[in-house]
């Protein structure tokens, strides 16, 4: 055939557009399957076979309708549980109610988390309806341990619960109390037998960090939370018997609580200052013992009983079942002195108390310093009542705002508990470490002081003043971060009440011949110079060089200790041995001579004492700020705290000189002012202590609030 005619193949081509045309001539594309990559069946296995039978996919709208149909059914049965129990029928209730209701013997939930999470979503629709007669479901859905179950289902049912409560506010007390009882050590010994998944066990961390999400979910609910739950959290607070780990869990649980429920933080607080205070003031027994003694290893091991496994703690939990819930209560605590007797005194009881009250104090100061440690140095923290500095924004001193607002409340506990307790050893330092922290906190301290002691308000008693003058004296005398100024402005104040009193009591206007105020600020100042002498000399000239000139408010200790009180044979003898010694070393007095004649001398009936009986030797006082001698929160209390060796005058060959030679060789100094130098002092507090009858020590660095042998002073209520 011609190519070039018409009916040749080559002169038929494909429109430009549109589909190909149906004569065009070419091999036909052939089509893909997926049929072989299809596993063939087994030729002995005929196809027809009852093991291939044909079943529907289970698509994802299958499995929706099928859960919708379970929770439907769920409903339906909740629904009629519920109106049959109005009608006097419990049977269907009462099987609702075990299905929540766990094992008696494992305490493990009896039904899947699976098909409870179903129940729950039934029972959120009917909550409306649920009456008293219910409560015994609603009791059952609280004491499921659900803090131990899967992640969903924890997820669950703190949304329920906050559902319950929205709608039935009466069962808010109920779910409280079990949030409080899951801070205590004892609520996480049960995930192992109810932990039914056993995919990773449990420990105590991840079960209060349950607690804490379900209180903070129903603090946003319920803003009136914190006055219900204040009673609860000191119902639940373990007894001072119980274990350290006790202890330690549930504080360590309060004080996070008040991270995010301001409101509790003064009641926890003062909650766990009182609780503090009745173990400090019962390690008072054996005192000495205990200080000679030395903490083994495993006392000074630390582990975090968050970090533990729940139910392989060991037998930590042995010594809890012998002490009853009832025991937690606040009240059974309150007067320590009668059952002091009962109480056990062995050196490994009292060690025991020594390291829960470590443990205590340790916590109490970490909390403290998170919150300091948050501040930026270059902020000043101020009081609540002051205005922020324009250099910040308002954010940047809401920390300041918070870490103030802390010290007036540890400053009102120390008000109303610390101070009435005169026992307490090591309960109080929480307040000096934190006045620490900024100069403005100390100021207020020491304004409190001050005004406890000297000008009395009307709800102090005389025994409260005296115990505020010596918290004065004690702690100018103990702080490093009391400057030079501080000092001197205390010792001034307090010489200046001294002044007066003497001058009320020649002039006859004493209100009683009880001076037991009088008393405890004479030792105050006593206390304040044998720490604090080089910081109350007044600065000299050139032309002055050697001399000692003091500041003038110092010239009353010499009318002081000459009149017809004789402190120096009232207060502590510890106390005037150690200031005769360094005042008559520093040229400031002389008092050797008074207290020769004090030896022979009848104790003076302005202390309080019937005329013709035998009256006491010493003032009974106590020294708030002793030593700090815990191991685990001492350490916050070392940077700040002065010790007696760091102040004390130098040894010198003369030191074993007796004081018979100085009452005869040295000079009875009738003035305040000497000329007088002393390059060098041969004086040392570190042998007289020795021979002190009443057993303090070898010098202050052994100073006890609790000696051997105290001897008290009747102090009467009202005083000048």
């Amino acid at each position: 055939m011609d190519p070039h005619s018409r009916h040749s193949q080559f002169n038929q081509r494909a429109p430009k557009t549109g589909p190909f045309s149906p004569s065009v001539r070419f091999e036909p594309t052939q089509k893909v399957t997926m049929d072989k990559y299809t596993k063939t069946s087994s030729s002995s296995m005929p196809s027809d076979s009852p093991l291939f039978t044909s079943r529907p996919v289970a698509t994802n709208s299958r499995v929706k309708q099928d859960e919708r149909f379970k929770k439907d059914m769920f409903l339906a049965y909740v629904n009629k549980a519920i109106r049959e129990k109005l009608n006097g029928h419990s049977k269907d209730f009462d099987d609702l109610v075990d299905q929540f209701s766990p094992n008696k013997s494992t305490l493990a939930p009896t039904v899947p988390s699976l098909q409870l999470r179903i129940w729950l979503s039934a029972l959120s629709h009917v909550l409306s309806r649920l009456e008293r007669r219910h409560a015994p479901l609603v009791e059952a859905i609280v004491r499921l341990p659900w803090s131990t179950m899967d992640v969903v289902f924890v997820k669950s049912y703190i949304v329920f619960i906050g559902m319950l409560i929205s709608a039935r506010p009466e069962y808010l007390s109920l779910v409280l109390n079990r949030i409080a009882m899951g801070f205590t050590y004892q609520s996480g010994l049960l995930a192992v037998t109810s932990n039914l998944e056993g995919s990773t066990p449990l420990t105590r961390r991840v079960i209060y960090d349950r607690q804490h999400a379900l209180l903070e979910h129903l603090l946003n609910l319920v803003p009136t939370l914190p006055s219900s739950l204040a009673p609860l959290l000191v119902r639940n607070f373990p007894h001072k018997r119980q274990p350290q780990a006790g202890h330690v869990a549930y504080i360590r649980n309060m004080l996070r609580v008040t991270e995010y429920c301001g409101e509790l933080s003064e009641r926890v607080l003062g909650l766990i200052v009182d609780r503090a205070l009745m173990v400090d003031v019962e390690i008072q027994v054996e005192l000495e013992e205990l200080e000679d003694a030395e903490l083994t290893d495993g006392e000074l091991f630390e582990f975090d009983p968050f970090d533990t496994i729940v139910g392989q703690e060991g037998d930590s939990s042995d010594d809890e079942e012998d002490v009853d819930d009832g025991l937690s209560d606040l009240s059974s605590d309150a007067s320590s002195d009668g059952g002091a007797e009962d109480a056990p005194t062995d050196t490994r009881h009292i060690h025991d108390m020594v390291s829960k009250l470590d443990a205590i104090l340790r916590l109490v100061f970490d909390h403290f310093n998170k919150l300091h440690s948050s501040i930026p140095t270059a902020l000043v923290p101020s009081s609540p009542s002051l205005h922020p500095s324009t250099t910040y924004d308002r954010d940047s001193h809401e920390p300041h705002t918070l870490l103030a607002i802390q010290f007036h409340t540890l400053l009102a506990i120390f008000d109303r508990s610390i101070l009435r307790t005169f026992k307490s050893r090591y309960t109080q330092f929480l307040l000096f470490w934190y006045a620490s922290l900024h100069p403005e906190f100390s100021d207020l301290f020491l304004g409190l002081l001050v005004d406890k002691a000297l000008f009395g308000s009307a709800s102090a008693s005389g025994v409260e003043r005296a115990a505020a003058s010596s918290y004065i004296g004690s702690f100018v005398s103990r702080a490093q971060f009391i400057d030079r100024e501080g000092a001197r402005r205390a010792v001034q104040v307090l010489c200046a009440f001294l002044g007066a009193h003497l001058d009320a009591v020649e002039a006859g206007n004493a209100a009683s011949n009880n001076h037991s105020v009088f008393y405890a600020v004479v030792q105050s100042v006593f206390l304040i110079f044998c720490f604090r002498w080089r910081d109350l000399q007044e600065e000299l000239d050139e032309q002055e060089v050697g001399r000692k000139i003091w500041i003038t408010e110092l010239g009353v200790v010499q009318r002081v200790i000459t009149s017809d009180l004789n402190p120096l044979k009232v207060c502590s003898q510890n106390v005037v041995h150690q200031f005769a010694r360094i005042a008559q070393a520093t040229d400031l007095t002389y008092c050797f001579s008074i207290l020769e004649a004090n030896k022979r001398a009848p104790y003076p009936v302005f202390a309080g004492v019937v005329p013709g009986s035998a009256g006491p030797e010493e003032l009974h006082t106590f020294f708030p700020f002793d030593p700090f001698k815990l191991p685990r929160s001492g350490e916050y209390i070392q940077s700040v705290y002065r010790e007696w060796t760091a102040v004390a005058i130098g040894d010198d060959e003369d030191e074993d000189e007796d004081e018979d030679d100085l009452i005869e060789e040295g000079p009875l100094v009738d003035g305040w002012e000497h000329g007088r130098g002393c390059s060098s002092i041969p004086i040392t507090a570190s042998k007289r202590g020795e021979s002190d009858d009443d057993g303090l020590g070898a010098s202050f660095g052994g100073m006890s609030i609790s000696p051997t042998q105290t001897k008290t002073v009747a102090m009467a209520i009202s005083v000048s």
